[in-house]
Parts: C-alpha cells; structure tokens; sequence
C-alpha cells in the first residue's frame, strides 16, 4: 500500500463525500412528486406506458373524428407523435385481446378464448411470457392499473405475471350482481396485488375508478422515475356501465358515453404532465389503443366505428381496426398520420427488438414492426397475412399483411341489421347473420366493406384460402373441426 499525503486524504475524503451526497439528492428527488426534472442517463432504456381502454371505437377520439366529446390530451399526444389509421387488435373481445397485447401471440394460441368470467378456472399458464416479464430481463420496474382480464384466481394474477405491483378489477366491470344481466353474478372484487381490498364494489365505488388508476399511474411513474420503467393502464371504461366522477357527469354535450370519454382523456393528460413535469417525456415511449370496437347494442352508452362495418364482437373492421397513438420524441415522426397495418401481436416482438431482448423460446406470432412505426421510407409489414379468430376458436376471417385484401370465411356474425341500439344502459338485441361462402373486401377502396369483390379476384381469394388452410394445421378451426398442432393449453386453477 502507498501511503497517501495529508492533502491526497483530505481530497479524496472531499470527493467521497461529495458522491455520497449526490446519490443522496437523486434518491430524496426520486421520493419528491414535485421535483425538479431530472435527467435520464443517456444510455438508460425508453420507459414505456402503455394505455388500454375498454370498448372504445374507432371514433371515438377527436383526431378520428369524434363528435360530441373533446379529447384534447389525446389530439395532443398524436401532435407530438404518430396516428396509426390502420392498427388492428387480434380478437374483438376482452380477454384474447389483452391476450394477444401482453404476450405477442394469438389468443387462441395460448388457449385463451373470449372474455373470462369471475367462474372461469383457469386463465394465462406460467409458462407464458408476458410484455412485462421480457421487461424484466432489463431490470425494469413494472406496474399495472385497472383491468387484467387473464384469470382472477392468484396464480393467474399480474404478479405472477411480470408485474411489480397491481391494483384494479380482475375482469370487465359489468360482471356483478348489480348489472342487469349478472344477477347470479359473485360480488365484483377489487384487488391491490394479491389481496382483496374491496370485496364488493359497488356504483358509487365505479364512479371513481378512472380517477383512482389514474393516481396509481402518476404515483408509479414518481416513484421509478430513477430507473427504467413499464406502466401498464388498463381503463374499465368506457365499457358498459358507464360512471364517471363528479367533476365530469353532464360535462359533455354526448350525455354519459362522453363524459368517460372526457374523463379517459384526463387521465392521459395526467400521465402526459407527469412525464414532462419528471423529465421523461423525451425518454419515454407512450402507447394509446383499445381492447376492441364498440359495443353496438348498448346505443347511447356506446361509441362508435366511424365509418367501419359492425363493432365489438365480430371480425369486420368495425370489431378489429381501434384507434391507436404512440408517441417517442426523436424515434417517432411527430405529428404524422401512418396507414401502416399493424396489430397488437407486433408490439411484443418490437419492444423486444428496439431494446435487444430475446424472444420466448416457444413460439410467439407478432413480428418487428418498428420501421413501420418510425416511418421509414419504403418500410413495409413483414406478415404475409393476419389471423381473425372469434368465438370458441373460430377461423372466421384472414387479411394480407399490408392490410388491403381481406377474406371473410364463411360463419355468423352479429349484427344489429340497421336497427338503433339500446337506450341509457339497456342494450338492444342482435340479429345472427350467415356468411355462406368467402367474401373479399378490398379494404384500400373500400374501407366499410360495403362490396364482395371475390368473384374479380379469384387469385386473391384462392392465395388467402391457402393461408386459412395453413393456420387451421397450426391453430385449428372449429369451424371447420380443425385442431391445431401448435396450440398451448391455458393454465388451470391448482387451488
């Protein structure tokens, strides 16, 4: 050892001290909401913050044309970002749909089908890999509030699940005896991790559900902006029934639908505030979409999907193509508008990629889209085609991967038929429609599906014939009484 001189001592006593006290002032900012922003290091990975409404549809954002309602937080986040036109989700139903969002797989693929219930036994399997466990591979904090929808039970919760921490309804907000149709239901739940918090929620506790995700969002943003983080708000609303707090019931001039539109919006404003109040917003990569379209037969208390055929529950645009924003200052091009076909399959498998990640062993069906995302010239989708299931594993409609050719496959679907739907919470009843044989929309020209244009293009028709024939080897078909070789079993209750 060297012996070091009284000044040497003296000065590295200085330096240690003064180390000491810099990581003690970032760890007292880190505990400060109203900090001074802090800088990120350069080479820390983008947080994420995904936020994902319930049954909102296509138009149902002022810069999809809404009417009725304002959405100014949202209208801004696509200023300083990208409006993807063209942005799909796998199923048109709660649970596959969060499925497919979560995991970058079709829902039916992993065995999960339609919207569990508060007595379903089984939901997501361990084995799967979630958005969030893959951000666990680069020590990234996570946190969810608000719908889960992937198994109520413990096992099948987010924090056995890639999750840090939860607080939120474990399925849709109308599956309690207090709804209409639910009268055998078992009281609705509100859990905070593993724990019931709240054994029987009631109207006046879902008057302030938004408000209450919302804070957990701001709060957890707070409280990791230190390190990397992925945020994961999953709004009930606007799904039937409709509730709002105080300051926003009778705000808007669409009366209850878009009121919780309204208060939705506020609750990106406040995430929005919060990033840039932090000094993240330039580090951050934010993600606005929704479960599925609207839910038709509820009228009043429903969006709508703009000029789109049908909506929530079917394989038309109407039921698949959502409104989507993302926003990631010097990544994606702002204020510009992407006609790009994408799918929340892609999402998974692009994280992964932008931040180096490996990929699930097993197989996953989302693929890297990010040059379509970031608006890189001649950039085009990787997918030769996608996959709409439906129902108990049903094949019902197959579309090109740049997402002008799409083939309905014969099957029945739902539909209202022109009639109004429901009034002020009471929905309205569907009429059950066949499709006899394949019928092809040329969805660049024809975005409402108004045309079958199957019999001028037999080659289109024939080539996507072929690629329903190779996903009923791989997934099945019910309706064709197909099973898939490349299916996983959901996971079943153990206890």
């Amino acid at each position: 050892m060297f012996a070091r001189s009284p000044r040497q001592s003296f000065a590295l006593e200085c330096f240690s001290f003064g180390l000491r006290l810099a990581t003690l002032a970032v760890a007292v900012a880190a505990m400060l909401p109203g900090a001074l922003a802090w800088a990120a290091p350069a080479d820390r990975p983008p947080n994420i913050v995904i936020v994902f409404t319930d049954d909102q549809g296509y138009g149902d954002v002022g810069c999809f044309g809404a009417t009725g309602f304002k959405t100014p937080n949202l209208d801004q986040l696509a200023a300083g970002g990208c409006k993807f036109t063209n942005f799909h989700v796998a199923q048109a139903v709660c649970s596959a749909s969060r499925t497919a969002l979560l995991t970058g797989c079709y829902p039916n693929r992993l065995g999960i089908h339609g919207a569990l219930g508060p007595r379903n036994t089984h939901g997501i399997a361990d084995s799967e890999v979630t958005l969030a466990q893959l951000l666990k591979q680069r020590g990234y904090a996570t946190g969810i509030a608000g719908k889960w929808h992937l198994g109520h039970h413990p096992q099948f919760l987010p924090t056995r699940h890639g999750f840090d921490e939860y607080y939120g309804l474990p399925y849709s907000n109308d599956m309690w005896p207090e709804h209409p149709s639910n009268k055998k239901q078992p009281p609705l739940p509100m859990i905070e991790n593993e724990k019931i918090v709240n054994a029987n929620v009631t109207h006046d506790d879902q008057r302030q559900l938004t408000r209450q995700y919302t804070e957990r969002a701001v709060s957890f943003i707070e409280r990791h902006r230190a390190e990397p983080f992925f945020f994961y708000l999953a709004h009930s609303m606007p799904h039937v029934p409709l509730h709002t707090s105080d300051k926003f019931t009778g705000r808007s001039a669409q009366g209850a639908y878009g009121d919780v539109i309204e208060e939705v919006d506020w609750s990106v404003g406040q995430v929005m505030q919060t990033l840039d109040r932090l000094g993240l917003k330039e580090n951050t990569w934010v993600i606005f979409t929704t479960d599925n379209g609207p839910w038709l037969s509820y009228g009043n208390h429903a969006g709508t999907a703009g000029r789109l055929r049908e909506g929530k529950g079917t394989s038309w645009e109407g039921g698949v193509r959502v409104p989507c924003i993302m926003r990631w200052p010097g990544q994606i091009p702002a204020g510009t508008t992407s006609n790009a076909m994408l799918m929340t399959i892609d999402i998974f498998p692009t994280v992964a990629a932008r931040l180096g990640l490996s990929l699930p062993q097993h197989k996953i069906d989302g693929l890297d889209c990010w040059p379509l995302i970031a608006g890189e010239p001649g950039a085009k989708n990787p997918h030769e085609a996608y996959l709409y299931y439906y129902e108990q594993n049903q094949l019902q409609a197959v579309v090109t991967g740049d997402g002008r050719w799409k083939l309905q496959l014969p099957h029945v679907y739902r539909t209202l038929a022109g009639q109004s739907g429901g009034r002020d919470g009471a929905p309205a009843v569907y009429q059950n429609v066949k499709i006899e044989s394949p019928e092809l929309y040329d969805l660049e020209n024809d975005l409402g599906e108004t045309k079958n244009v199957a019999s001028e293009h037999a080659d289109i028709v024939q080539r996507l014939l072929a690629v329903a024939e190779q996903a009923r080897e791989d997934l099945g078909d019910a309706l064709t009484k197909r099973i898939g070789n490349g299916v996983r079993k959901p996971g079943q209750l153990t206890n």
